[in-house]
């Protein structure tokens, strides 16, 4: 509730400076990265006053958020190229991925990313919630186990960094 309330008061002053100013500030692409790295290094100077897991959560979402459009593009170019080829590459199947992940929100989270990847769909869970049965278009007959460490090292990692 400390954090709720510093982040508040912190982002209620950056809100008002912004309206006050607004005379004369033209807010452009650069002044928002210039409030941001305000209220940043606000937030920063204030975290003496609460956990500083915070500020190493920030890098971690960035970089899941980077990771999850790389593959979302890599993941487009191939079912592009597959589509506009005159041979098909795919090879559907479905794989028993084990998690790691164990709360409902990690799940769901790495459920969804998967979904929204193209070639790929989040089909099941097991009762027991330890294994997420994945839908793949591309998995060839041997590679199952790299697909199985390329999703467990990539997003799952990623989400359990986040969130524990």
């Amino acid at each position: 509730m400390k954090t709720f309330i510093i982040h508040f008061i912190i982002a209620a002053f950056v809100v008002n400076w912004i309206l006050v100013q607004q005379e004369w500030l033209e807010f452009t692409a650069a002044m928002s990265i210039l409030i941001f790295l305000a209220v940043f290094s606000l937030l920063w100077l204030s975290a003496l006053l609460y956990d500083k897991r915070y500020f190493i959560k920030i890098p971690k979402v960035v970089s899941l958020l980077f990771f999850f459009l790389k593959e979302l593009f890599m993941a487009n170019l191939k079912i592009a190229y597959d589509i506009m080829t005159p041979r098909y590459f795919m090879n559907p199947a479905i794989v028993a991925l084990p998690l790691q992940a164990s709360t409902d929100f990690e799940i769901s989270l790495l459920s969804n990313m998967i979904t929204l990847t193209p070639g790929s769909l989040g089909v099941d869970i097991s009762e027991d919630r330890s294994v997420l049965y994945v839908h793949l278009l591309y998995a060839d007959e041997g590679n199952a186990e790299k697909l199985k460490q390329e999703l467990k090292n990539g997003f799952e990692r990623r989400i359990l960094e986040i969130t524990r």
